[in-house]
């Protein structure tokens, strides 16, 4: 296992991270910068919004039982979303390297538990939630073309290969859609929000009232809502993970982390407020798909294939999204001699860490074809937020071992917003213990398999150096 890097080699590589193609001290093919603010922005916003937002209002809305206590789930999930993303901007500015998190939680904690981390984006976290987009893409194809189940299994297949193609030939290339895509979705919902308003007045007959709950029962129902919602926050720290490609980091990365992240929580928020103008809170709590009722109060019968239109797009930008930024971290992780090398290995023509997207990309399809990866995904929440937890209250622990490493952004008032997210993390993560106890220790246990995996790479690592044993 490579040793963390001492303050001044992170120093120099922050303080050339401008350049436009990333700096390389072999004659190997190196990943080049060629991702802009837009770009990069894109990645954050394309891959937050998925599907979740045109599904997931249903089930808030049965656990708080009110339009104002769903859309306070909504603001808080999306502030302390947002006090993520300024904590991670600060240590993107600081350490602008492929891999992102993984290399944050590598020079704070040391190589297991950034290894523990990596690890899990690849056996659920990541690759299941690519499954689960592609899926998702082949469904909502179905309302336009009728599809077996096993064609459809086939669609999310193609569309993995197709993006994976898309991003194996260039992070330009990968940018270019990604920017693409993310414009059409963004465009669709502001669309959706102000002819939400426009069209519609008056509500449907109610129907019967939802139990609202209150007292610790409210507390504990706003914590399984804020699950929902942060699904549907999830995917703001993707952008870190191609850190290494990004040009002028220390001011492009925390730029899209918080003009990003940022603008999702506008949208959300605008578009909930639709949803509860147009519709009434009974129909709401009962709809598989809010998004879709709410366009057909809209539009009529039309609505249903437009908003499964913008649904398809708004799942392709986030699959790109993905696709594109997650080998960044097994390519980071097998640099450090923790993962197999070849994924270290990068494309001499496209310069692209093209093994590392054909591995994820093949796991991906096997996660299709076996039909686990809603369970998996399910699992790996729990997982995921003790790494959020992790990762932002690295940037205190950072100030105090690396206190001389240049700092182009500072996370604003500090030490309350990585201290207040890694709080609200840790009761977040507390109140899914107690109400999700089994896919919780399910997914925690599926990380922790990873102690023996990180062990055995880290002893034929060092056989594998010159007088290794």
């Amino acid at each position: 296992m490579a040793r963390a890097l001492c303050a001044g080699t992170i120093h120099t590589m922050s303080s050339e991270s401008s350049a436009t193609p990333a700096k390389t001290t072999a004659e190997q093919p190196q990943l080049l910068r060629a991702l802009g603010l837009w770009e990069t922005s894109s990645i954050v916003i394309g891959i937050m919004i998925g599907t979740a937002i045109f599904i997931v209002p249903a089930e808030i809305t049965r656990e708080v039982g009110s339009p104002h206590a769903a859309l306070a789930v909504w603001v808080v999930g999306g502030l302390l979303s947002l006090m993520g993303a300024l904590s991670f901007a600060e240590l993107a500015a600081m350490m602008p390297q492929a891999g992102g998190q993984y290399i944050y939680l590598r020079e704070a904690y040391g190589p297991l538990v950034s290894f523990l981390c990596g690890w899990q984006f690849l056996i659920a976290s990541q690759t299941a939630g690519i499954s689960v987009l592609a899926v998702g893409f082949a469904l909502y194809l179905n309302e336009f073309i009728a599809l077996t189940p096993w064609e459809q299994k086939g669609a999310a297949a193609a569309s993995i290969v197709l993006f994976t193609y898309i991003n194996y030939m260039g992070v330009k290339e990968g940018g270019r859609v990604q920017s693409l895509l993310t414009g059409l979705k963004v465009a669709a919902i502001v669309a959706l929000i102000v002819l939400g308003y426009a069209l519609v007045h008056g509500l449907p007959p109610s129907g019967a009232p939802l139990a609202a709950p209150t007292g610790r029962h409210f507390a504990s129902a706003f914590g399984v809502a804020l699950v929902s919602a942060f699904w549907a926050y999830e995917g703001w720290n993707n952008c870190t993970f191609a850190a290494g490609e990004v040009k002028r980091p220390e001011r492009n990365l925390p730029l899209a982390l918080i003009v990003g992240t940022s603008s999702v929580v506008v949208l959300y928020v605008g578009l909930n407020l639709v949803y509860y103008h147009t519709l009434s809170l009974s129909s709401i709590a009962q709809s598989p798909a809010v998004g879709a009722a709410a366009a057909v109060r809209m539009f009529g019968e039309t609505g249903a294939a437009l908003v499964s239109l913008l649904v398809i797009i708004s799942t392709l930008g986030s699959l790109n999204g993905s696709i594109l930024s997650a080998p960044r971290v097994y390519y980071a992780m097998a640099k450090d001699g923790a993962f197999f090398r070849w994924c270290a290995r990068v494309h001499p023509r496209f310069r692209t860490p093209h093994l590392a997207l054909v591995l994820q990309g093949a796991w991906a399809i096997v996660l299709v074809a076996w039909g686990t990866y809603e369970q998996l995904f399910t699992y790996v929440v729990f997982a995921a937020w003790v790494f959020y937890a992790l990762t932002a209250f690295a940037v205190i622990i950072l100030r105090r071992k690396l206190p001389d490493l240049k700092r182009p952004y500072r996370v604003w008032a500090y030490p309350l917003v990585p201290l207040g997210f890694t709080l609200g993390s840790v009761w977040f993560l507390l109140n899914m213990l107690a109400e999700t106890p089994r896919e919780s220790g399910i997914g925690t246990l599926m990380v922790l398999v990873g102690i023996p995996v990180y062990l055995i790479w880290k002893r034929q690592s060092a056989r594998a150096r010159p007088g290794g044993a």
